[in-house]
């Protein structure tokens, strides 16, 4: 089993910043990619920030230049800065570990994020 611990979300006012950490641990294994997801009431889960199996950052595009993903790989941790966030951006954001061979999803237990206008 794996498991992935979330945390550092909370309320902040619309320009401000956030950090959320994720760590993982158990039968991570090494052929797999991490990333953060969010969803908002009344709206589908969507993908926010990812690491491809290149290691190699992807951003949704409402996030792009305002989002920083990174990871600590001695720690099994991962990372998400948000800075000059929005009234939009709030959610409850979830760390995903996805293992690629066979094909699995976990998931935290969620954090939200409110970014008050």
């Amino acid at each position: 089993q794996v498991q992935l611990v979330e945390s550092g979300g909370g309320l902040v006012q619309a320009g401000g910043s956030l950090r959320l950490s994720c760590a993982a641990s158990g039968s991570i294994g090494s052929n797999n990619v991490m990333g953060w997801y969010r969803q908002a009431p009344g709206k589908e889960r969507e993908l926010v920030a990812s690491f491809n199996s290149a290691g190699t950052p992807n951003y949704s595009g409402s996030v792009k230049g305002r989002f920083t993903i990174s990871r600590d790989s001695a720690k099994n941790t991962i990372y998400l800065q948000m800075n000059s966030l929005k009234p939009e951006d709030t959610a409850v954001y979830y760390c995903n570990l996805r293992k690629l061979i066979p094909p699995r999803d976990y998931w935290g237990q969620g954090t939200q994020v409110t970014v008050s206008s």
